[in-house]
């Protein structure tokens, strides 16, 4: 529960140097970020080793985007790099549940095994679209299950890799009955992709193509496969911290394409086209898009020290919510070896913030970034 509720919430280059590839797109007084405040933030980020893509939006206008360091050995970040999303991915995934529900094709108390068969009545009969949506399923993390990553890791089409993610998930069991905890769960957010899959008749990855990334206009947004990943100078490579305090290469630690819990690649100008289309109700009507954005299951308190003021937290469907300074602050964070990001939307004051790096903070660490972001919008 800590690791998971820190995670939640929430490159320097070959040579050591920190590389600027793009500048101020325009700094103007917008709510609390004032042109000072905003340029304090854009100099934290360069003093403190970042390496990816941010962008900040304030009522549809970017004031804040920068790019530091190498995407690959080949090119530089910039705003048209392509940064693996890891656990972003999961908003893909629950808005096309949305829609199928939305079209009458799913329901959210019905059962898993209406959907996807093979599994022993305890869970077909009892776990739920809700429970795997807000992490209540009783699934925990696939990447736990016994010899899973180190088969998984010689998958080489998608096929294997959907069919084979599954069949693990059909061997494990549930940490608690269905509905009686919360525990972060990729394995539930496989299944919600597997869903998808054979409601709509497409492949999972071919129904998010259409129904989200297309009519959100996120044209560059898509799976990308490991060969892909290694050999296209747009996309960053992961570059993972070694106890040493070096960073390696870590694309062969990685699947052989994303799943529905994770590993889609976006750019920042696509995650905050998808914000808007999302918002202004373009991929869901405006019945299931606040259903979607609305706390369902109140979160527990980070990791650390208890804060001055308690926060109210709340698990969507799909994303996570949480008052900070009488804002909600509404998205998702993403963590894996040599990938760390964020996307908040911000409905109160209408900001957007993208914060996308290839590069990570060491098991269970916490990047700084998003922290300062909802401190500055939110001031």
């Amino acid at each position: 529960m800590t690791t998971t509720r820190r995670s939640a919430l929430g490159l320097i280059g070959a040579s050591g140097a920190l590389l600027a590839t793009s500048s101020l797109a325009g700094i103007g007084t917008a709510s609390a970020a004032t042109p000072d405040a905003l340029r304090a933030f854009d100099q934290f980020v360069k003093e403190h080793g970042f390496s990816g893509s941010l962008l900040l939006i304030h009522r549809g206008r970017p004031v804040l985007t920068r790019s530091y360091g190498r995407a690959n050995d080949a090119a530089l970040n910039g705003p048209d790099t392509l940064f693996a999303m890891a656990s972003v991915t999961k908003l893909f995934t629950a808005v096309a549940i949305a829609q199928l529900a939305q079209a009458r094709k799913i329901a959210y108390d019905g059962k898993l095994g209406a959907y996807v068969g093979g599994f022993p009545a305890g869970i077909a009969d009892t776990v739920t679209v809700h429970h795997l949506l807000t992490h209540t399923s009783g699934f925990g993390d696939l990447f736990k299950l016994p010899g899973y990553l180190d088969e998984a890791l010689s998958w080489t089409s998608t096929d294997q890799l959907m069919n084979g993610t599954t069949d693990y998930i059909r061997r494990s069991s549930l940490e608690f009955q269905p509905g009686a905890g919360f525990e972060y769960s990729n394995s539930g957010y496989h299944l919600l992709g597997e869903i998808v899959a054979q409601v709509s008749g497409q492949s999972y990855y071919d129904y998010v193509r259409e129904h989200v990334f297309r009519p959100a206009g996120m044209t560059s947004t898509d799976f990308y496969a490991r060969p892909q990943w290694h050999t296209d100078p747009r996309i960053a490579h992961p570059y993972a911290v070694q106890p040493s305090g070096e960073y390696v290469d870590s694309i062969d630690q990685r699947l052989f394409i994303g799943t529905p819990s994770g590993d889609a690649f976006s750019t920042c100008a696509d995650m905050a086209r998808f914000a808007c289309a999302l918002q202004g109700s373009k991929l869901l009507d405006r019945a299931f898009t606040p259903l979607t954005l609305s706390g369902k299951v109140p979160l527990g308190p980070p990791a650390g020290p208890p804060p001055a003021v308690p926060p109210v937290g709340f698990q969507c469907y799909g994303p996570m919510t949480l008052l900070v300074g009488n804002q909600w602050v509404t998205g998702h964070s993403g963590g894996a070896p040599g990938t760390s990001t964020d996307f908040q939307m911000y409905p109160d004051s209408d900001w957007v913030s993208v914060i996308l790096s290839n590069r990570d903070y060491g098991q269970g660490g916490v990047p700084p970034w998003p922290a300062r972001a909802r401190a500055l919008i939110t001031a």
